[in-house]
């Protein structure tokens, strides 16, 4: 078992496997897009197979695929399949935009998907333009439907950001009257490339705020262990409704998360800026013990905190979402 230099176990890896997305989303990058890497300068499937090998023998059960958006990158599945393979990983699990997503649910059902979260942050189409700055929301409502018919668990994210969608926290909600899923409003981070926007900012307190004012009734349940989310449900309704502190980070005390960016950086908070990169250790031809070692000596220089690993860093925090994998 890994466990880091606050005492919490660490068991759960978010891999982004692309930096690339179809999607243009207002608080994960600025208007004019980013310039997204080559090819050669990401990780080969290859490469993050025998990283994924390495800390799986470390300890780490639970793998999460990120982007950018995963299904831009060609032969995903395969790769899906072959991590499945690999001893010691219990659980795989998909965060996807579901513009390209439907038709690969099937698969994915076979393959033993242990959940997907889906991005969803408007009902209405026009709202959704707004936000993604593509006209892509009948795609992504195919997907929800498909990954329900398939029985597969599903987490809806949603941004929630005030002046641009937060009259549509309620049809979002509405989502779980009907469907056993969990529909889980995030804080909107700094990681848009511009940094935070003050002016669009929705505390996590206020979401649970809107929601209670329409549905007096929402109480709250026990978290998961390690759940980034506080967990409600409203009387009557077939699923659950959560909030994420994402800027508070109220959750940064039971982390159990690793992260691997899709050029190689690895990140042992989502708020610090990379404490080394495993593409260049791998091409160097660092062995397996090497590496296990440096990703020890990384782990036990863990912040306690995002704000710790946010003061730390030696930029501040500005970078597209797209880059990291949240």
């Amino acid at each position: 078992m890994l466990i880091d230099n606050h005492g919490r176990p660490i068991n759960y890896l978010r891999l982004a496997v692309t930096d690339r997305c179809n999607l243009r989303c207002f608080y994960c990058m600025p208007h004019e897009g980013i310039d997204f890497l080559p090819k050669t300068h990401l990780l080969s499937f290859e490469e993050m197979l025998r990283l994924i090998e390495i800390l799986a023998e470390m300890g780490i059960s639970k793998v999460r695929i990120t982007g950018g958006e995963p299904f831009v990158r060609k032969e995903l599945m395969a790769f899906l399949w072959k991590i499945s393979e690999i001893e010691g990983i219990q659980k795989i699990n998909l965060t996807t935009n579901g513009v390209l997503t439907a038709p690969y649910i099937p698969e994915l059902k076979q393959l033993g998907i242990s959940s997907i979260n889906l991005s969803l942050d408007s009902l209405d189409r026009k709202r959704f333009f707004e936000m993604t700055r593509r006209d892509e929301l009948p795609n992504v409502l195919k997907t929800f439907d498909t990954i329900l018919e398939n029985d597969i668990p599903l987490k809806i994210n949603s941004v929630m950001m005030a002046g641009k969608n937060e009259e549509d926290i309620f049809s979002l909600v509405d989502l779980a009257k009907k469907h056993p899923i969990c529909v889980r409003f995030i804080e909107e981070m700094p990681f848009n490339g511009e940094g935070i926007k003050p002016e669009y900012f929705m505390s996590y307190t206020k979401i649970i705020e809107t929601i209670k004012s329409k549905y007096p009734s929402l109480y709250k349940i026990a978290d998961e262990a390690n759940s980034t989310s506080y967990n409600y449900k409203i009387q009557d309704f077939a699923g659950s409704i959560g909030v994420i502190a994402a800027f508070s980070r109220t959750f940064c005390g039971t982390c159990n998360r690793l992260r691997i960016t899709p050029t190689g950086d690895f990140k042992t908070c989502l708020y610090d800026d990379g404490k080394m990169n495993l593409r260049d250790m791998l091409r160097a031809g660092l062995s397996n013990e090497d590496l296990k070692e440096k990703l020890q000596e990384s782990i036990l220089l863990r912040a306690k905190d995002g704000f710790e690993a946010e003061k730390a860093r030696k930029t501040s925090v500005s970078e597209s979402m797209t880059t990291i994998g949240g």
